[in-house]
């Protein structure tokens, strides 16, 4: 692929894509209520106080998110720095669930670049308090045994992420990815539901692929997205079957961005037809943005809000 002539391309449709401004530097993964930190080194939103309080009328105390970048609602900034906002999927729901939950607490554990490996053993690059995201995960719900709690999770994108550039995607790292998540799973989930009480209530996402925008380079670009939904399903295929191994309702993002679907073309500026996976990419994350703010994997403000939707679609059932 010619990664120049992508960057060109992705500026000149940026300004019709209308996908919102660039994330603000240095903007937290906190919301608009006090925020503090808990025994875990956890960043935490409140609104009220919180506790494990008996609430008839609430269904949950706590709101605890695990998982990547895209935990944290990590988008570009104006210099295309990747950094947590209050604008992600978690934040989106932590704020539909004090609809019917005015006490909850929101706990984000979320750590950009986690690996399903580096979730379990530690060595995640953006920095933190505890040592591994999964540890964190099991004091939290160790220390609130009685709590009502809901869990989200996502993890191993960047397990392949880094799988595919310029030349094109490495099948054999996506092979090693895909194998190490496979193994590391089944590690993570059975030490959460082992830690987890009877009031705690699990979700788990699949993925969106970033890479079908490799679609408007011209045609190598083409078949190499259509290469990359064959290897996004074998992720989510794999995440499928270790979430569902434990009970756990997997929310269908990958269906939200219709990401298998090449048809019908849509128009994603007045001059250029593209599948309606890929105008749904290009309007739902960074990949189509002008340099430097993209092309950048992250879901943008309106992506995330697609995230979050399909969250609370299977949390309020």
């Amino acid at each position: 692929m010619n990664h120049r002539r992508f960057i060109v391309l992705t500026g000149m449709l940026a300004a019709a894509l209308a996908v919102g401004g660039p994330a603000a530097a240095g903007q937290g993964a906190a919301g608009t209520d006090s925020v503090g930190t808990s025994v875990s080194g956890a960043t935490t939103n409140t609104s009220d106080h919180g506790g494990d309080r008996d609430r008839h009328q609430e269904k949950f105390d706590y709101y605890l998110a695990l998982g990547d970048s895209l935990a944290v609602g990590v988008q570009p900034n104006a210099a295309g720095v990747s950094l947590p906002t209050s604008e992600g999927y978690a934040d989106d729901l932590a704020a539909h669930l004090r609809e019917r939950n005015r006490h909850l607490t929101f706990v984000d554990l979320g750590c950009p670049g986690e690996t399903t490996t580096t979730m379990v053993v530690g060595g995640c690059p953006f920095p933190h308090s505890y040592a591994d995201q999964v540890g964190a995960a099991v004091a939290f719900l160790t220390e609130h045994p009685h709590a009502h709690i809901l869990l989200t999770i996502d993890i191993g994108a960047n397990n392949v992420d880094g799988c595919t550039n310029a030349s094109g995607i490495n099948i054999a790292c996506v092979a090693a990815g895909l194998t190490t998540a496979a193994s590391d799973l089944p590690k993570i989930l059975g030490a959460l539901t082992a830690a987890a009480g009877d009031h705690v209530e699990f979700a788990a996402m699949n993925y969106y692929n970033p890479f079908l925008a490799l679609w408007l380079t011209g045609p190598a670009g083409q078949q190499q997205a259509v290469a990359s939904v064959q290897l996004q399903a074998q992720l989510n295929g794999i995440l499928g079957q270790a979430y569902g191994a434990f009970g756990i309702p997997v929310v269908d993002v990958s269906g939200v961005f219709h990401s298998t679907q090449f048809t019908p073309l849509v128009q994603l500026t007045p001059t250029v037809q593209v599948p309606l996976n890929v105008a749904l990419v290009c309007q739902w994350t960074w990949m189509c943005a002008p340099a430097p703010v993209g092309p950048n994997i992250h879901a943008n403000k309106d992506g995330y809000e697609q995230i979050a939707e399909a969250f609370a679609d299977v949390v309020d059932r």
